[in-house]
Protein backbone atom coordinates (compact mmCIF):
# COMPACT_ATOMS: atom_id res chain seq x y z
CA UNK A 1 0.00 0.00 0.00
CA UNK A 2 1.48 3.78 -0.39
CA UNK A 3 -0.12 7.16 -0.25
CA UNK A 4 0.11 10.32 0.69
CA UNK A 5 1.94 13.25 -0.10
CA UNK A 6 4.84 15.34 1.48
CA UNK A 7 4.63 18.36 2.63
CA UNK A 8 7.20 20.29 0.38
CA UNK A 9 5.27 19.73 -2.14
CA UNK A 10 1.89 20.76 -0.56
CA UNK A 11 3.36 23.79 0.78
CA UNK A 12 6.86 25.15 -0.38
CA UNK A 13 6.67 23.73 -3.86
CA UNK A 14 3.01 25.00 -4.78
CA UNK A 15 3.89 28.34 -3.54
CA UNK A 16 6.87 28.74 -5.15
CA UNK A 17 5.70 26.95 -8.23
CA UNK A 18 8.52 24.89 -8.44
CA UNK A 19 7.26 21.60 -7.58
CA UNK A 20 7.50 18.23 -9.33
CA UNK A 21 5.32 17.84 -12.74
CA UNK A 22 2.38 16.45 -12.68
CA UNK A 23 1.21 17.44 -9.04
CA UNK A 24 -0.24 20.61 -10.33
CA UNK A 25 -4.31 19.26 -9.93
CA UNK A 26 -3.05 17.70 -6.05
CA UNK A 27 -2.26 20.90 -5.65
CA UNK A 28 -5.21 22.73 -6.32
CA UNK A 29 -7.35 20.12 -4.29
CA UNK A 30 -5.12 20.79 -1.18
CA UNK A 31 -4.65 24.44 -1.20
CA UNK A 32 -8.55 24.98 -1.94
CA UNK A 33 -9.63 23.05 1.20
CA UNK A 34 -6.90 24.68 3.12
CA UNK A 35 -8.43 27.55 3.20
CA UNK A 36 -11.02 26.76 3.97
CA UNK A 37 -9.91 25.68 7.50
CA UNK A 38 -8.24 28.97 7.92
CA UNK A 39 -8.19 30.77 11.11
CA UNK A 40 -10.73 33.75 12.22
CA UNK A 41 -10.40 36.94 9.82
CA UNK A 42 -7.91 39.60 11.17
CA UNK A 43 -10.20 42.35 11.99
CA UNK A 44 -11.93 39.30 13.85
CA UNK A 45 -10.41 40.61 17.51
CA UNK A 46 -13.46 41.48 19.45
CA UNK A 47 -15.84 38.55 21.55
CA UNK A 48 -17.88 36.67 18.85
CA UNK A 49 -20.40 34.00 18.99
CA UNK A 50 -19.03 30.23 19.76
CA UNK A 51 -20.17 27.10 18.92
CA UNK A 52 -20.07 25.97 22.65
CA UNK A 53 -21.90 29.33 23.88
CA UNK A 54 -25.27 28.10 25.04
CA UNK A 55 -27.50 29.38 27.33
CA UNK A 56 -26.29 27.26 30.18
CA UNK A 57 -28.95 26.61 33.62
CA UNK A 58 -29.25 28.71 36.60
CA UNK A 59 -27.60 26.50 38.93
CA UNK A 60 -24.46 26.17 36.13
CA UNK A 61 -20.94 28.32 35.76
CA UNK A 62 -18.95 28.60 32.58
CA UNK A 63 -15.56 28.46 32.16
CA UNK A 64 -13.91 31.51 29.99
CA UNK A 65 -10.46 33.00 29.25
CA UNK A 66 -10.53 36.35 28.50
CA UNK A 67 -8.00 38.80 27.27
CA UNK A 68 -8.57 42.46 27.67
CA UNK A 69 -6.19 45.90 27.42
CA UNK A 70 -6.52 48.60 30.35
CA UNK A 71 -4.81 51.60 30.52
CA UNK A 72 -1.49 51.50 32.18
CA UNK A 73 -2.82 54.16 35.31
CA UNK A 74 -3.40 53.42 38.88
CA UNK A 75 -7.35 51.81 39.32
CA UNK A 76 -7.80 50.42 36.48
CA UNK A 77 -7.62 47.20 36.92
CA UNK A 78 -9.41 47.72 40.30
CA UNK A 79 -12.23 49.04 38.23
CA UNK A 80 -12.20 46.21 35.75
CA UNK A 81 -12.43 43.43 38.75
CA UNK A 82 -15.04 45.67 40.54
CA UNK A 83 -17.19 45.61 37.16
CA UNK A 84 -16.85 41.88 37.17
CA UNK A 85 -17.67 40.74 40.45
CA UNK A 86 -20.65 43.46 39.90
CA UNK A 87 -21.60 40.38 37.45
CA UNK A 88 -20.87 37.61 39.90
CA UNK A 89 -18.12 36.69 38.37
CA UNK A 90 -15.29 34.84 40.11
CA UNK A 91 -11.54 35.67 38.55
CA UNK A 92 -10.05 32.35 38.87
CA UNK A 93 -6.28 33.62 37.78
CA UNK A 94 -4.65 36.72 36.39
CA UNK A 95 -1.78 37.39 34.02
CA UNK A 96 -0.50 40.93 33.12
CA UNK A 97 1.41 41.62 30.12
CA UNK A 98 2.83 45.22 30.27
CA UNK A 99 3.19 46.95 27.00
CA UNK A 100 4.70 50.10 25.88
CA UNK A 101 0.99 51.24 26.53
CA UNK A 102 -1.33 50.21 28.53
CA UNK A 103 -1.31 46.49 29.89
CA UNK A 104 -2.56 43.25 28.50
CA UNK A 105 -5.25 41.51 31.35
CA UNK A 106 -5.25 37.94 30.60
CA UNK A 107 -7.95 36.45 33.25
CA UNK A 108 -9.25 32.85 33.57
CA UNK A 109 -13.18 33.69 35.10
CA UNK A 110 -15.84 31.58 36.25
CA UNK A 111 -19.66 32.90 35.42
CA UNK A 112 -23.17 32.36 35.50
CA UNK A 113 -24.27 30.19 33.23
CA UNK A 114 -26.66 32.91 31.58
CA UNK A 115 -24.03 35.24 30.93
CA UNK A 116 -23.38 35.86 27.55
CA UNK A 117 -20.08 36.70 26.08
CA UNK A 118 -21.29 39.43 24.04
CA UNK A 119 -23.41 40.59 27.82
CA UNK A 120 -19.45 40.14 29.45
CA UNK A 121 -17.36 42.04 26.55
CA UNK A 122 -19.96 44.79 27.67
CA UNK A 123 -19.54 45.10 31.01
CA UNK A 124 -15.49 44.68 30.20
CA UNK A 125 -15.48 48.05 27.69
CA UNK A 126 -17.53 50.02 30.31
CA UNK A 127 -14.67 49.76 32.94
CA UNK A 128 -12.48 50.80 30.37
CA UNK A 129 -11.52 47.36 28.29
CA UNK A 130 -10.61 47.46 24.89
CA UNK A 131 -9.43 44.78 22.28
CA UNK A 132 -11.53 42.37 24.34
CA UNK A 133 -11.25 39.04 23.18
CA UNK A 134 -13.20 35.65 24.94
CA UNK A 135 -13.14 31.92 24.49
CA UNK A 136 -14.36 28.96 26.36
CA UNK A 137 -11.84 27.32 28.81
CA UNK A 138 -12.01 23.68 30.58
CA UNK A 139 -10.29 22.09 33.66
CA UNK A 140 -6.94 21.94 31.53
CA UNK A 141 -7.08 26.01 31.76
CA UNK A 142 -6.83 25.85 35.39
CA UNK A 143 -3.43 24.59 35.56
CA UNK A 144 -1.13 27.89 36.46
CA UNK A 145 0.37 29.10 34.36
CA UNK A 146 4.49 28.35 35.14
CA UNK A 147 3.48 24.39 35.79
CA UNK A 148 1.88 24.55 32.63
CA UNK A 149 4.90 25.51 31.05
CA UNK A 150 6.94 23.24 32.73
CA UNK A 151 5.01 20.44 31.67
CA UNK A 152 5.06 21.78 28.02
CA UNK A 153 8.69 21.78 28.44
CA UNK A 154 8.99 18.62 30.01
CA UNK A 155 7.12 17.01 26.41
CA UNK A 156 9.31 18.42 24.00
CA UNK A 157 12.30 17.33 25.72
CA UNK A 158 10.96 13.90 25.60
CA UNK A 159 10.21 14.19 21.95
CA UNK A 160 11.23 16.19 19.17
CA UNK A 161 7.66 16.30 17.73
CA UNK A 162 6.05 17.86 20.55
CA UNK A 163 7.52 21.27 19.74
CA UNK A 164 4.85 22.36 17.42
CA UNK A 165 2.26 20.74 19.85
CA UNK A 166 3.62 22.29 22.97
CA UNK A 167 3.73 25.57 21.07
CA UNK A 168 -0.11 25.56 19.73
CA UNK A 169 -1.12 24.18 23.85
CA UNK A 170 0.76 27.80 24.69
CA UNK A 171 -0.42 29.69 22.54
CA UNK A 172 -4.21 28.96 21.39
CA UNK A 173 -5.14 28.56 18.08
CA UNK A 174 -2.40 29.82 15.37
CA UNK A 175 -0.98 28.49 12.54
CA UNK A 176 2.16 26.84 13.01
CA UNK A 177 4.62 26.25 10.16
CA UNK A 178 8.31 25.47 9.63
CA UNK A 179 10.63 25.80 6.26
CA UNK A 180 13.66 24.21 5.73
CA UNK A 181 16.82 26.51 5.15
CA UNK A 182 17.32 24.88 2.13
CA UNK A 183 13.51 23.84 0.08
CA UNK A 184 13.61 19.42 -1.36
CA UNK A 185 12.37 21.03 -4.20
CA UNK A 186 14.73 23.64 -4.83
CA UNK A 187 14.41 27.50 -4.92
CA UNK A 188 15.58 30.15 -2.36
CA UNK A 189 14.87 28.81 1.08
CA UNK A 190 12.66 31.61 3.41
CA UNK A 191 14.54 35.06 4.73
CA UNK A 192 16.57 34.02 7.48
CA UNK A 193 15.22 35.64 11.40
CA UNK A 194 17.90 37.15 13.74
CA UNK A 195 19.30 34.32 16.61
CA UNK A 196 16.41 36.26 19.03
CA UNK A 197 13.29 35.75 16.32
CA UNK A 198 10.99 38.81 15.35
CA UNK A 199 7.84 39.75 16.59
CA UNK A 200 5.59 41.59 14.43
CA UNK A 201 1.78 41.91 16.03
CA UNK A 202 0.24 38.17 14.88
CA UNK A 203 3.26 36.69 13.48
CA UNK A 204 6.22 35.63 15.49
CA UNK A 205 9.31 34.21 13.76
CA UNK A 206 11.77 31.82 15.30
CA UNK A 207 14.89 30.52 13.96
CA UNK A 208 14.36 26.50 13.78
CA UNK A 209 17.01 24.29 15.59
CA UNK A 210 17.84 22.43 12.30
CA UNK A 211 17.76 25.29 10.21
CA UNK A 212 15.07 27.56 8.57
CA UNK A 213 12.28 29.17 9.90
CA UNK A 214 9.41 28.15 12.05
CA UNK A 215 6.60 31.10 11.81
CA UNK A 216 3.16 31.41 13.93
CA UNK A 217 0.54 33.34 13.33
CA UNK A 218 -2.61 34.40 14.78
CA UNK A 219 -4.68 36.71 13.51
CA UNK A 220 -7.50 36.86 15.76
CA UNK A 221 -5.21 38.34 18.41
CA UNK A 222 -1.49 39.94 18.76
CA UNK A 223 1.16 38.19 20.99
CA UNK A 224 2.96 39.45 23.89
CA UNK A 225 6.11 39.75 24.90
CA UNK A 226 5.45 37.37 27.53
CA UNK A 227 4.09 34.65 25.11
CA UNK A 228 6.92 35.46 22.73
CA UNK A 229 9.38 34.68 25.04
CA UNK A 230 8.04 31.38 26.48
CA UNK A 231 7.80 30.36 22.69
CA UNK A 232 11.55 31.22 22.07
CA UNK A 233 12.44 29.41 25.22
CA UNK A 234 11.01 26.25 23.81
CA UNK A 235 12.54 26.26 20.68
CA UNK A 236 15.93 27.25 22.46
CA UNK A 237 15.04 24.38 24.68
CA UNK A 238 14.21 21.59 21.40
CA UNK A 239 17.76 23.26 20.10
CA UNK A 240 19.93 22.44 22.46
CA UNK A 241 18.53 18.88 22.90
CA UNK A 242 19.03 17.65 19.61
CA UNK A 243 17.24 15.30 17.54
CA UNK A 244 15.81 12.71 19.35
CA UNK A 245 12.96 9.99 19.40
CA UNK A 246 11.37 7.83 22.30
CA UNK A 247 12.52 4.00 22.00
CA UNK A 248 8.96 2.26 22.68
CA UNK A 249 8.16 -0.25 20.24
CA UNK A 250 5.54 -3.27 20.15
CA UNK A 251 6.36 -6.42 18.24
CA UNK A 252 3.12 -7.88 16.49
CA UNK A 253 2.24 -10.82 14.60
CA UNK A 254 1.17 -10.95 11.18
CA UNK A 255 -1.85 -13.47 9.79
CA UNK A 256 1.03 -16.15 8.33
CA UNK A 257 2.45 -15.97 11.40
CA UNK A 258 5.96 -13.55 10.46
CA UNK A 259 6.43 -11.31 13.66
CA UNK A 260 6.94 -7.06 13.24
CA UNK A 261 7.82 -4.35 14.84
CA UNK A 262 6.59 -1.10 15.00
CA UNK A 263 8.41 1.38 16.86
CA UNK A 264 8.89 5.23 15.88
CA UNK A 265 11.44 6.57 13.32
CA UNK A 266 14.00 9.28 12.61
CA UNK A 267 17.31 10.64 10.70
CA UNK A 268 19.32 7.34 12.37
CA UNK A 269 16.76 5.74 9.92
CA UNK A 270 17.77 7.35 6.61
CA UNK A 271 19.99 4.66 5.15
CA UNK A 272 17.55 1.76 5.96
CA UNK A 273 14.47 4.03 3.85
CA UNK A 274 16.39 4.49 1.26
CA UNK A 275 17.41 0.83 1.04
CA UNK A 276 12.88 0.54 0.98
CA UNK A 277 12.48 2.67 -1.99
CA UNK A 278 15.56 0.36 -3.84
CA UNK A 279 13.24 -2.40 -3.24
CA UNK A 280 9.50 -0.68 -4.28
CA UNK A 281 8.01 -0.95 -7.40
CA UNK A 282 7.97 2.72 -9.19
CA UNK A 283 4.00 1.86 -9.03
CA UNK A 284 4.34 1.88 -5.59
CA UNK A 285 6.33 4.81 -5.32
CA UNK A 286 4.69 6.93 -7.82
CA UNK A 287 1.83 6.58 -5.71
CA UNK A 288 3.36 7.42 -2.92
CA UNK A 289 5.16 10.38 -3.37
CA UNK A 290 2.98 11.99 -6.90
CA UNK A 291 5.81 12.64 -8.93
CA UNK A 292 9.24 11.33 -10.79
CA UNK A 293 10.46 8.25 -8.88
CA UNK A 294 13.67 9.04 -8.90
CA UNK A 295 13.08 11.58 -6.37
CA UNK A 296 11.67 10.17 -4.13
CA UNK A 297 14.72 9.92 -2.04
CA UNK A 298 15.02 14.07 -1.24
CA UNK A 299 11.86 14.08 0.76
CA UNK A 300 13.41 11.40 3.24
CA UNK A 301 15.62 13.90 5.51
CA UNK A 302 12.25 16.50 6.21
CA UNK A 303 9.90 13.34 6.22
CA UNK A 304 12.42 11.75 9.01
CA UNK A 305 12.92 14.60 10.74
CA UNK A 306 10.68 14.96 14.51
CA UNK A 307 10.88 18.77 13.59
CA UNK A 308 7.90 18.11 11.16
CA UNK A 309 5.74 15.05 12.25
CA UNK A 310 6.25 11.77 13.76
CA UNK A 311 7.20 8.69 11.33
CA UNK A 312 6.66 5.17 12.51
CA UNK A 313 8.73 2.23 10.95
CA UNK A 314 7.80 -1.34 10.23
CA UNK A 315 10.75 -3.93 10.46
CA UNK A 316 10.94 -7.24 10.30
CA UNK A 317 12.89 -9.87 12.28
CA UNK A 318 15.69 -9.24 10.89
CA UNK A 319 16.13 -5.68 10.79
CA UNK A 320 14.93 -4.51 7.57
CA UNK A 321 12.67 -1.55 7.23
CA UNK A 322 9.13 -2.18 4.61
CA UNK A 323 7.06 0.16 5.72
CA UNK A 324 6.82 3.73 6.76
CA UNK A 325 4.10 5.54 8.22
CA UNK A 326 4.14 9.21 8.64
CA UNK A 327 1.80 11.67 10.68
CA UNK A 328 2.84 15.68 9.39
CA UNK A 329 2.33 18.71 10.94
CA UNK A 330 0.99 20.91 8.46
CA UNK A 331 0.36 24.48 9.65
CA UNK A 332 -3.27 24.01 11.08
CA UNK A 333 -3.88 20.56 9.70
CA UNK A 334 -2.45 17.25 10.00
CA UNK A 335 -1.19 14.97 6.82
CA UNK A 336 -1.05 10.81 7.23
CA UNK A 337 1.17 9.10 4.50
CA UNK A 338 1.39 5.38 4.00
CA UNK A 339 4.40 3.73 2.02
CA UNK A 340 4.83 -0.07 2.25
CA UNK A 341 6.79 -2.48 0.52
CA UNK A 342 5.16 -4.30 -2.56
CA UNK A 343 6.36 -7.87 -0.60
CA UNK A 344 4.90 -7.03 2.48
CA UNK A 345 1.55 -5.32 1.39
CA UNK A 346 -1.89 -6.58 1.57
CA UNK A 347 -0.68 -8.13 5.05
CA UNK A 348 -2.37 -5.67 7.29
CA UNK A 349 0.63 -3.93 7.31
CA UNK A 350 -0.74 -0.45 6.02
CA UNK A 351 -3.65 -0.41 8.18
CA UNK A 352 -2.17 -0.61 11.11
CA UNK A 353 0.26 1.85 10.72
CA UNK A 354 -2.67 4.35 9.97
CA UNK A 355 -4.67 3.15 13.20
CA UNK A 356 -1.23 4.07 15.02
CA UNK A 357 -1.10 7.08 13.09
CA UNK A 358 -4.24 8.31 13.66
CA UNK A 359 -4.61 7.61 17.40
CA UNK A 360 -1.38 9.76 17.30
CA UNK A 361 -3.33 12.71 15.91
CA UNK A 362 -5.69 12.07 18.89
CA UNK A 363 -3.54 12.28 21.52
CA UNK A 364 -2.16 15.59 20.41
CA UNK A 365 -5.37 17.27 19.90
CA UNK A 366 -5.59 17.00 16.14
CA UNK A 367 -9.43 17.54 14.88
CA UNK A 368 -8.99 16.04 11.75
CA UNK A 369 -6.19 14.27 9.64
CA UNK A 370 -5.86 13.73 5.36
CA UNK A 371 -4.10 11.82 2.89
CA UNK A 372 -3.92 12.62 -0.53
CA UNK A 373 -3.65 10.03 -3.04
CA UNK A 374 -5.00 9.06 -6.77
CA UNK A 375 -8.30 7.93 -6.74
CA UNK A 376 -7.23 4.84 -7.97
CA UNK A 377 -5.44 3.71 -5.07
CA UNK A 378 -8.29 1.67 -3.44
CA UNK A 379 -6.13 -0.28 -0.54
CA UNK A 380 -5.92 3.18 1.09
CA UNK A 381 -9.42 4.25 0.69
CA UNK A 382 -10.23 0.76 2.28
CA UNK A 383 -7.88 1.33 4.53
CA UNK A 384 -9.27 5.19 5.49
CA UNK A 385 -12.49 3.18 5.42
CA UNK A 386 -11.52 0.88 7.81
CA UNK A 387 -11.08 3.71 10.80
CA UNK A 388 -14.86 3.46 11.53
CA UNK A 389 -14.55 7.40 11.04
CA UNK A 390 -16.97 10.02 9.53
CA UNK A 391 -15.00 10.78 5.95
CA UNK A 392 -15.08 13.37 3.65
CA UNK A 393 -13.70 13.18 0.47
CA UNK A 394 -12.65 15.79 -2.43
CA UNK A 395 -11.55 14.22 -6.22
CA UNK A 396 -10.65 16.53 -8.75
CA UNK A 397 -8.73 15.14 -11.72
CA UNK A 398 -7.85 12.09 -10.37
CA UNK A 399 -6.42 13.42 -7.20
CA UNK A 400 -8.20 12.61 -3.79
CA UNK A 401 -8.28 14.11 -0.64
CA UNK A 402 -10.31 11.96 2.52
CA UNK A 403 -9.91 13.46 5.88
CA UNK A 404 -11.18 11.41 8.41
CA UNK A 405 -12.37 13.77 11.35
CA UNK A 406 -11.29 12.23 14.97
CA UNK A 407 -13.26 12.80 18.73
CA UNK A 408 -16.79 11.78 16.81
CA UNK A 409 -18.90 8.71 16.55
CA UNK A 410 -18.57 7.03 13.20
CA UNK A 411 -21.33 8.80 11.01
CA UNK A 412 -22.29 10.33 7.55
CA UNK A 413 -19.92 10.03 4.69
CA UNK A 414 -19.56 13.23 2.58
CA UNK A 415 -18.65 13.05 -1.13
CA UNK A 416 -17.27 16.05 -2.68
CA UNK A 417 -17.48 16.59 -6.49
CA UNK A 418 -17.48 12.85 -6.94
CA UNK A 419 -18.64 10.08 -5.95
CA UNK A 420 -16.08 8.01 -3.65
CA UNK A 421 -14.33 5.04 -5.18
Amino acid sequence: MSDGTTEEQGRWEHHRRSGVAGLASAFQTWWSRRHGHAPPAAGDTGARPLPSERQAGPDESVLWRMRTTVKDEPGSLAALCMALAGQRVDILSLQTHPLAEGTVDEFLLRAPGGLMATELTQVVARAGGVDTWMERADAHDLVDAPTRVLGLAARTALDAAELPLALRQLLGRCTIRQLPATPVGGGRGPEGVPLEGVLDDTVMRLRAPEGGVITVERPYLPFTPTEFARARALVELDARLGPRVPRGRDVLTLPEGNEITVRRAGPGDLEAAREMHERCSSRTLSMRYHGPVGDADRYLNHLLSPSFGRTLAVQTASGRVVGLGHLLWDGDETEVALLVEDKWQRRGIGAELLERLVALAAEAGCESVYAVTQASNTGMVAAMRGLGLPLDYQIEEGTLVITARLGVDAGLVRVTNAEAP
